[in-house]
């Protein structure tokens, strides 16, 4: 059989030794590559077994299959093949075993009575002619595919190789080189593999059938033989290639096993040969080393060789023309190559290829590489395209003479006006244009641009100035109404906007809207200046004024609405009033209409004047908010003249023109005074006669009767002339009067009469009061805890004087007093209620008690806290009283009185408050002081407490002011100002020193004001202070604060002849610069103060005043 290598192969490992099925192909190409580009999947399980056709030998029958050893889990990664047939099918069948070995196909049986005959034919035909000429393995491109079952013929001749495949027909590419005589038994040994036809990345492989053992099954006298067997191959193969890849000159290594009913017979030895080598493989496009403006030295890396050195490589290039047609610039064996003499920033196109004694490799992907540039000339000074309020878009131009080729980027450099800061680069990228943002409206910037490139930088381009436009102002400040509104007009008034937006405001416009909807504006003026009037008004009406400015930046928002109202006039004049009905004899009802003009205000009342017949001057008989009235006091058939005026806030408004008005018939006349007579305290009876009629009979008469004259009421109507009147008040007065009425009207009231009960008892007591602040009616030693002062008022005594009240409190004797309106009562319990009634007396008899009322004495006053001192120093000293908070609450009723005693022994007030705390100042040192405390509420003042004494402590000395310090040579003395001894106890001194950056160490302590330090190093510096310590008689020492540190450097070689009181001034020169004392520090305050003032008087004078 013939079968040939293709360059993929699926690979399957057994017991060490890998197993290639090798596939038939279409097409072989020596010296080619393998159409198959993909691996086939490996089998789905170990006991698959799968059969791997060809697309052009795919057969359509369901049981082809190929028997595998073992499936890829015996198998290692990197022995499955990564290579995949283009659009192969992998067609497979689960081949499971029955018991005792036999084959589980049972189509195999069915055919082998009908081909036994031919088979044996053929089997014999072969021996005859010694196994040669055998069928040919492959079929041609367009015969069926064969059967999977049979195995391969011999190798074909020469001439009946096509394509790498054998050219006979399918009948004869099964033909064995030995009869079998069992298809149940296993079959023997494949014979040796040879090759052939051995290319560079291809091989074609060739074995003999296996020979069938000799007297096994040999048929018996007048039986057929048995069936010719069907033998499958698997070919295996080592090579030294790794991920499957067939590799040019690469040692493989085959043997070949033969199959027969699922029995596998043993391996063949393998067999062993070498690919040929081809040309090399297309390398990488070469890159650029280094290169300068007119040169390029490029190099690149050496490709597979295929088996076959590498002897020279091939550059071509374009030669910068950009037309795709390339020259050769280089051939030899060398990696790198040095172009010389091009042009300065151009592009060269390269591609490459490798040469060996094979052939020559693919080019390589063109590149391009260019050449370096100069570095570019100055650009243009950039240009301003927009600004805005916060940005600015700049552009510039590509700098003259500069090639396309050249990448060339830039920096935009900007300097704010005034800032002091420079240039500063705000932009850096390969634009011709950008825009500066985050920028301060109407400043003004400056710009220049720098380019460069690979080469360097160039210079700064001219400084262009842009200045960003201004932004839009604020609206204006405090729109208000200058002096008093008039009718009809006011003058509107307001400040410049806080912010104009970085230009002055050109104009202001002003608007006014009628109502206060603010539905409709109308513009009332435009100009510069800040005032306006708004006239031809309405009185009395609303409107709405708001203001805004416009500038170089826009226009500014509107002002919030300012409310005005115009103030009313008075209305205007009235129709004349009309007479409602028919007139009557002592009276005229009127009406009238509101004026047409209301002078911006509702009218809120109406006047009335009458003009009695033959009286030039007239007098108002009516005035009110109503549309109508009643006019009386008429004379019957008398004729009046009347006029009316209107009036609102605003005033009242002209009159009318008069109108006249006849009475008509009149009523009775007044009638004469009644006569009254008591018939005892509480009873009068009133009589009175009929008055004239005026033409019409009286028919009843109205009598009044009223404890005052001005509130008399009716108490009697009827025709007779008497009335009795019952439940009078004993010794009052009474008044009464009566008027008469028929048919015409009602007449006048007679004259008021006068009469006066009789005297009774008095009247109950009908109020009363608590008087606790009385000093005359109380004593002073009883306070108002124990006691209870009443106040009440005199009730009537009803003709006859009180002489005393009677004090009823309940359980207690009841009280008798004088006729007074005030008693205290005494000897009463603390925070208690007492139910008080009193009762008046006369000479009479006793009146009724009053109404019970409740009162209740008041707590004792409170007992004094404790007092203690919670801080002192020696000035001053902190007391502290009681539980509470150190502020005092508005609620509190509770107070106290602290007092001091003075030199002289009495005590003078300190405090006197609801705070808790106090703190007494102005003390003397190590003195003490007597305190004692009050408290008080509104029960009175409690009692003082003990006397407290407290004293004040030692003060401290006062602070130095910083030492003097003078240098001498290799020592310096230090010296300091003297205190004098504080009431009677010494001062002295403690003088500290550091070196260099060590901690303050003590150096002399005494009474001296000096010190003089010897050995000091000439190269350290020194710091000193001093402090003062008062030495207390009975107490510890008392250490005042430390000065202020002076620090001494060392002194400054400048010449070696330098005297010594070189050295003095220097050292002079040295002394640090004081601070400011505590008077130079109260000054400033002071004049810093005084400025303030001055600035805040000016300020008012200029906008409150004017």
């Amino acid at each position: 059989a013939t079968s040939t290598v293709c360059a993929v192969c699926p690979i399957i490992e057994e017991n060490g030794v890998r197993r290639v099925l090798v596939l038939p192909q279409t097409e072989f190409h020596p010296g080619g590559h393998s159409p198959l580009h993909h691996p086939p999947p490996p089998p789905p399980h170990a006991h698959l077994q799968a059969f791997i056709p060809h697309p052009h030998i795919m057969h359509p029958h369901p049981h082809l299959y190929s028997g595998m050893a073992g499936g890829t889990g015996d198998m290692n990664p990197q022995y499955i093949s990564q290579y995949h047939p283009a659009h192969t099918t992998i067609y497979s069948e689960q081949d499971t075993h029955p018991p005792h070995g036999r084959a589980a196909f049972a189509h195999r049986d069915e055919r082998a009575s009908k081909t036994y005959e031919r088979l044996q034919k053929k089997l014999k035909e072969r021996h005859g002619v010694g196994g040669g000429g055998g069928g040919g393995l492959a079929l041609s491109k367009d015969s069926p595919p064969p059967s999977p079952q049979k195995s391969r013929g011999t190798p074909p001749s020469g001439g009946d190789l096509q394509n790498g495949l054998g050219g006979k027909g399918a009948d004869e590419q099964a033909q064995p080189s030995t009869a079998v005589t069992a298809l149940g038994k296993s079959p023997g040994r494949g014979k040796d593999t040879e090759s052939g036809d051995i290319q560079a990345r291809g091989a074609s492989l060739s074995w003999v059938a296996p020979s069938q053992p000799e007297g096994d099954d040999e048929p018996k006298e007048g039986e057929e033989g048995p069936a010719e067997p069907s033998f499958t191959y698997e070919v295996s193969v080592s090579y030294s290639g790794k991920d499957g890849k067939y590799k040019m000159y690469v040692l493989c290594v085959f043997r070949v096993q033969a199959m027969c009913n699922c029995l596998q017979g043993v391996p063949s030895e393998p067999v062993s040969f070498t690919t040929l080598s081809c040309e090399p493989d297309g390398p990488s496009p070469p890159r650029k080393a280094s290169g300068t403006k007119s040169s390029l030295v490029l190099q690149w890396k050496a490709p597979c060789d295929n088996g076959s050195k590498i002897q020279n490589y091939i550059l071509q290039w374009d030669e910068g023309k950009g037309t795709g047609a390339f020259e050769q610039c280089y051939y030899g064996p060398q990696k790198q190559y040095r172009l010389t003499k091009l042009s300065t920033a151009s592009r060269y196109y390269f591609r490459l290829a490798a040469k060996n004694d094979m052939g020559v490799s693919e080019f390589s992907d063109v590149v391009h590489i260019m050449t370096s540039c100069s570095v570019p000339a100055p650009p243009l000074s950039p240009e301003l395209v927009q600004s805005g309020v916060t940005w600015l878009c700049v552009r510039w131009h590509r700098p003259a003479g500069s090639p396309k080729e050249d990448e060339i980027s830039y920096v935009l450099e900007m300097e704010e006006e005034g800032s002091g800061y420079g240039f500063q680069a705000s932009y850096d990228g390969d634009e011709l244009s950008h825009t500066v943002r985050n920028l301060h409206r109407s400043t003004t910037y400056r710009f220049r641009v720098i380019a460069y490139n690979a080469e360097g930088k160039s210079n700064p381009s001219g400084v262009s100035e842009f200045t960003t436009a201004p932004d839009r102002p604020g609206c204006p400040c405090r729109l208000a109404v200058k002096g008093k509104p008039h009718p009809t007009s006011f003058r509107l008034t307001w400040d410049p906007p806080k912010d104009n937006g970085g230009s002055d405001v050109a104009k202001y416009v002003a608007e006014l809207s009628e109502g206060l909807s603010g539905s409709s504006w109308n513009q009332v003026y435009s100009g510069s200046a800040m005032e306006c009037v708004c006239d031809g008004l309405s009185p009395g009406c609303s409107y709405q004024a708001r203001v805004h400015c416009i500038s170089a930046g826009g226009e500014s928002q509107l002002t919030e609405p300012l409310q005005v109202q115009t103030p009313p006039v008075p209305p205007g004049p009235c129709q004349p009033p009309r007479v409602v009905g028919k007139p009557k004899a002592r009276e005229v009802q009127l009406r009238w209409a509101p004026p047409l003009v209301d002078g911006g205000s509702a009218v809120s009342s109406y006047s009335v004047e009458m003009f009695a017949p033959q009286v030039d001057e007239g007098w108002e008989v009516y005035q009110g908010s109503e549309l109508d009235c009643t006019v009386g006091s008429l004379l019957p058939g008398r004729t009046y003249g009347f006029r009316l005026r209107a009036a609102n806030k605003a005033g009242y408004g002209p009159f009318s023109e008069r109108s006249e008005v006849t009475t008509g018939p009149g009523s009775p006349e007044v009638c004469r005074p009644p006569h009254v007579n008591c018939k005892s305290p509480t009873c009068a009876v009133i009589s009175w006669e009929a008055p004239p009629c005026n033409g019409a009979a009286v028919s009843e008469y109205r009598l009044e009767w009223g404890a005052a004259e001005g509130s008399m009421q009716m108490c009697y109507t009827g025709a007779a002339l008497s009335h009795e009147m019952k439940g009078l008040l004993p010794a009052t007065n009474y008044f009464c009067r009566v008027q008469a009425v028929n048919v015409a009207g009602v007449g006048p009231f007679s004259d008021a009469v006068l009469c006066q009960t009789p005297c009774s008892v008095p009247a109950p007591v009908s109020s009363r009061g608590e008087d606790e602040e009385d000093e005359e009616a109380r004593p002073l030693l009883y306070s108002s805890s124990t006691c209870l002062g009443l106040r009440w008022e005199a009730p009537c005594d009803h003709g006859s004087e009180i002489m005393s009240y009677l004090i009823d409190l309940g359980e207690r004797q009841p009280i008798l007093t004088g006729p007074v309106t005030k008693y205290i009562i005494q000897n009463l319990h603390p925070d208690t209620t007492y139910r008080i009634r009193i009762q008046a007396l006369n000479s009479l008899g006793a009146g009724p008690f009053s109404h019970t009322f409740k009162l209740k004495t008041k707590p004792l006053p409170p007992l004094p806290p404790r007092l203690e001192c919670t801080a002192s120093s020696h000035q001053t000293l902190r007391l502290k009283w009681g539980d509470g908070p150190a502020k005092a609450q508005p609620t509190d009723s509770l107070q106290y009185h602290l007092q001091m005693e003075d030199k002289n022994g009495r005590f003078i007030s300190l405090y006197k408050g609801p705070c808790h705390t106090h703190k007494v100042q102005r003390l003397n040192e190590s003195t003490s002081y007597a305190f004692r405390i009050q408290a008080f509420n509104e029960a009175g003042e409690g009692p003082f407490s003990t006397v407290y004494t407290f004293t004040t402590p030692r003060s401290p000395p006062a602070p130095l002011k910083a030492p003097r310090v003078e240098r001498v040579d290799e020592s310096c003395e230090v010296s300091w100002e003297t205190l004098p001894p504080m009431k009677g106890d010494p001062v002295i001194y403690c003088l500290q020193s550091m070196q260099g950056n060590s901690e303050f160490k003590q150096i002399y302590k005494g009474s001296a004001t000096s010190y003089q330090l010897p050995n000091l190093s000439s190269s350290t510096e020194y710091r000193y202070r001093v402090c003062a310590i008062r030495q207390c008689q009975d107490a510890p020492e008392i250490i005042g604060p430390y000065s202020s540190t002076v620090i001494m450097l060392p002194p400054r070689v400048d010449t070696p002849g330098v005297s010594g009181a070189t050295g003095s001034k220097a050292a002079e020169a040295q002394k640090p610069k004081r601070s400011l004392t505590d008077e130079q520090f109260s000054f400033l305050i002071i004049a810093l103060l005084a400025v303030t003032s001055i600035l805040i008087a000016v300020a008012i004078q200029y906008f409150v005043i004017e």
